[in-house]
C-alpha cells in the first residue's frame, strides 16, 4: 500500500470497526497493533450489545455500595492494596463524576451514543455481511428479594422514558424465560430487545478479514509515540492521520504528545466453560454480584466484576474462581469443570464516557478509547463518529461530552 490516509492504532473491535467505517468513506487505511487482531479485551468480553446500559459506573448508588465491596478483595469492585496509591487521583475524579448533576449529564450523553450505536450496528453488520453472527435472545436481570428489585425500579423508569422495552417477572414467570435458576432470585426484569454476538473473538477476527478484503493493511507493530503527521512505531515512522484506539494502553501514547488523560484499567475476569455446561437460554445478569453468564459459540462464559489494578500487576484468578463458585450456586446443575480462565484490560475513564474526538492541539489525531466494559456495544457508533470526523461530516450526536479535552492537559 502507498502511504495510507489513516493509521488506526489498535486492532480490537473499536479500531477495526473504525477502519471499516473509514474505508466505507473511501479512505485508505492501515491498522497497527503490537499483537494483532483480537489479542486484547475484544476477545474476552461477554458478547453483549448492552444498549440498555446507559448509567455511568460513577453514581451515588455505586458510591454507597463501594465501601462494602472494596472490603471484599473478590467482590464486584476491588482495588489491589498495592495499587491504591496509584489510583487515588482517578478515584477522586470518579467520586466527583458521581455527583447527581454530572450523573444526569453522563446518562444523557451515554443514551445518545447508545441510540447511535444501535442504529449503526444494523448498517455495519449488513455492509460487512455479518448479520448471521447477531443473536436476539434477550437479557434477564435477576434480584434476590423484593427489596433488591424495588431498589432497581428508578433505573427502569428512566429506561422506559427512553423507549427501552422490558417486563418485570416473578416466580414461575422467571423459569419460563430461564429454567434452572436458584429460587433465591424471586424477581427479575427481562429485556427482549437485548442482542449479542455469537462470539466476540470470532467477530473481531471477521472484522480484520473485512479490512484486508477492502484493501487495508494490518501490521504487527508497536506504536511508540505520536509524531507530527503520524506515529513512530517499531516498524518505522508512519505518516497519515491517526485514530488512537489502543484501549487501555491509549494514554501512554497521548502522553507522548503532552496530553495526560486519566485512563485506568478495569481488569475483567472470566471463565469459559464447555457449551453444554448448562442450558442457558438468555444472557443472565447477576447485578448485585457484578457478573453475568452468557452463551457463546465457544462456550458458556461466566465473568465480569471490576478490578481497578492497572496494567502491570499479575492476574488474580481467584476473582474468576469466586464468580464461578457463585454461578454454581445461582445456577444449580451448572457443570464447572473444563473451564478456561481469562483476564483482560478494559479502558475506563472516571465519568464512564469514552474519549472520542481530536486530541487537544492535535487535530490530526482522533481518539477512540475509554469505553470501559462497553467497547463492543458502542463500537459501530464510535466508528461512525470517527469516520465523520475524518471526512469533515457533522457527527450525529453532540460530541462535547466525549471530548478528550474535557480533562484538561494533565491529571
Amino acid at each position: 500500500m502507498d502511504s495510507p490516509d489513516v493509521i488506526v492504532v489498535g486492532a480490537g473491535v473499536i479500531g477495526l470497526s473504525a477502519a471499516l467505517a473509514a474505508q466505507a468513506r473511501g479512505l485508505k487505511v492501515r491498522v497497527i497493533d503490537r499483537e494483532g487482531p483480537a489479542a486484547g479485551a475484544s476477545a474476552g468480553n461477554a458478547g453483549a450489545f448492552a444498549f440498555t446500559d446507559i448509567f455511568p459506573l460513577a453514581s451515588p448508588r455505586i458510591i454507597r455500595r463501594a465501601p462494602k465491596w472494596l472490603l471484599d478483595p473478590l467482590g464486584p469492585l476491588s482495588v489491589p492494596p498495592r495499587y491504591a496509591h496509584r489510583i487515588a487521583p482517578w478515584m477522586l475524579r470518579f467520586w466527583r463524576a458521581s455527583w447527581p448533576a454530572r450523573v444526569q449529564a453522563s446518562t444523557v450523553a451515554q443514551a445518545a451514543l447508545m441510540d447511535l450505536s444501535k442504529e449503526a450496528l444494523e448498517v455495519h453488520l449488513q455492509r460487512e455481511g455479518l448479520t448471521g453472527m447477531l443473536r436476539r435472545d434477550g437479557q434477564l436481570q435477576v434480584y434476590e428479594g423484593e427489596r433488591a428489585w424495588r431498589a432497581s425500579l428508578p433505573s427502569w423508569v428512566l429506561r422506559e422514558e427512553l423507549g427501552i422495552a422490558f417486563r418485570h417477572l416473578r416466580g414461575e414467570e422467571i423459569a419460563e424465560v430461564q429454567p434452572g435458576l436458584s429460587p433465591r432470585f424471586t424477581h427479575a426484569t427481562f429485556t427482549p430487545g437485548w442482542c449479542s454476538i455469537s462470539d466476540p473473538k470470532h467477530y473481531t477476527l471477521a472484522l480484520a478479514e473485512r479490512v484486508r478484503a477492502r484493501g487495508g493493511e494490518i501490521v504487527i507493530a508497536e506504536a511508540r509515540s505520536l509524531v507530527p503527521s503520524g506515529v513512530e512505531t517499531t516498524a518505522g515512522r508512519m505518516q497519515g492521520r491517526v485514530v488512537l484506539a489502543a484501549g487501555a494502553f491509549s494514554h501512554r501514547l497521548t502522553r507522548t504528545a503532552g496530553v495526560r488523560i486519566p485512563l485506568e484499567t478495569e481488569r475483567g475476569y472470566n471463565t469459559t466453560l464447555p457449551a453444554d455446561a448448562f442450558d442457558l437460554r438468555v444472557h443472565v445478569t447477576f447485578e448485585g454480584h457484578g457478573f453475568v453468564v452468557s452463551r457463546l459459540t465457544s462456550g458458556l462464559r461466566v465473568g465480569g466484576a471490576v478490578e481497578l489494578g492497572g496494567l502491570e500487576l499479575p492476574p488474580n484468578f481467584a476473582r474468576a474462581d469466586a464468580m464461578l463458585t457463585k454461578a454454581a450456586r445461582f445456577l444449580p446443575g451448572l457443570r464447572t469443570e473444563g473451564g478456561k480462565q481469562w483476564m483482560g484490560f478494559r479502558p475506563s475513564l472516571p465519568d464512564s464516557l469514552p474519549a472520542v474526538g481530536p486530541l487537544p492541539d492535535r487535530p490530526d489525531v482522533i481518539c477512540a478509547f475509554g469505553h470501559g466494559h462497553l467497547g463492543l456495544t458502542q463500537s459501530a457508533g464510535t466508528a461512525e463518529l470517527v469516520a465523520d470526523l475524518l471526512t469533515g461530516q457533522a457527527p450525529g450526536i453532540d460530541m462535547k461530552p466525549f471530548s478528550p479535552a474535557r480533562f484538561g492537559r494533565s491529571q
